[in-house]
């Protein structure tokens, strides 16, 4: 057998960049100060700079709560849920500045194929034309971006679950808005929501409560003075008119007069009742027309609340 040739261990060099050193070469001292704002390493216990021009690692970004830290890390666009391939793909702009008359059928070609590629199968186009839908009716609704969001997970949870079967994709989507607002406390009626969609009130309002229990969700019951701030701005009504009114809905609540009653109405027999007390008098079928519910119901919700309340009312 031949000898092995014994190979000796290279001596490792040293580092002679490494920033900052632990120790002051004057007084060995370990007490040592690193101001980043003059990139610089000082000796706490003798003054002397031990090193300048250091790099500062650290995000050129601060942060006072977790929340912040985490929406301001740089590891790549979020995620949306709103757009079907979770905006992880490439779009390329239909714009053709800056292109030689001779590339522009290459270009065209290639954002053809971009977009087909983008969306292949019945299954990503039957999710792009929903959550496009869900953007657009919660645009016209005048919702924020979480209840968009949370639509469209629960849109790709009924569809994961094959939900979707048998059932029109435009109720699915209403639904799953409708759900969404139930679950972010931002109330909308179905009557509001049946307005932006092909889909009846009855379908909807099946199809939620399908979804709900297949998707094991569940939903607290909508309150009335949930309501109350919304239908108060748009009545344009004083912030005094609007406590007042959310006190009468919440003792209406504790004294079992909403049971089995519509949160609507309930708030707008509230609003109705505050309006009187602070003078700010608007008709019955004002508050109606803005609470999506009839006069005979305002005035029902009306005379109960008065009556059980024993509310002094002009």
């Amino acid at each position: 057998m031949k000898n092995k040739r014994s190979l000796k261990k290279r001596p490792e060099k040293e580092d002679i960049n490494q920033t900052p050193r632990n120790i002051c070469p004057e007084c060995n001292s370990t007490d040592l100060d690193y101001n980043h704002s003059r990139a610089e390493v000082t000796c706490k216990h003798c003054g002397l700079v031990i090193d300048e021009n250091i790099i500062d690692h650290g995000p050129e970004w601060r942060a006072f709560n977790s929340e912040q830290r985490d929406s301001r890390t740089r590891v790549g666009a979020p995620l949306k849920n709103g757009i079907h391939d979770f905006g992880l793909g490439t779009d390329m702009d239909w714009k053709n500045n800056n292109i030689s008359p001779k590339n522009v059928a290459g270009y065209y070609r290639m954002r053809k194929w971009n977009r087909k590629l983008r969306i292949s199968g019945s299954r990503q186009r039957n999710l792009a034309f929903a959550l496009s839908q869900i953007d657009r009716k919660c645009s016209n609704l005048g919702l924020p971006r979480n209840v968009r969001e949370n639509a469209s997970l629960i849109y790709r949870r009924a569809l994961e679950n094959r939900l979707i079967m048998g059932r029109t994709v435009e109720g699915v989507v209403s639904a799953s808005i409708y759900i969404a607002c139930r679950e972010c406390s931002i109330p909308r009626t179905l009557d509001e929501i049946a307005e932006q969609s092909s889909a009846s009130r009855k379908d909807i309002g099946r199809i939620h409560r399908s979804l709900s229990r297949e998707l094991k969700i569940k939903l607290t019951p909508t309150s009335a003075a949930d309501y109350i701030p919304r239908f108060a701005t748009e009545l344009e009504l004083s912030n005094e008119s609007q406590v007042k009114a959310i006190k009468i809905a919440e003792e209406s609540k504790s004294e079992g007069l909403t049971n089995g009653k519509g949160p609507s109405g309930i708030a707008a027999a509230a609003l109705y009742i505050a309006s009187l007390m602070v003078n700010e008098r608007k008709s019955q079928k004002d508050i109606a027309e803005v609470a999506g519910v009839t006069e005979v119901t305002l005035r029902n919700r009306y005379k109960e609340m008065s009556e059980n309340l024993n509310l002094a009312v002009i």
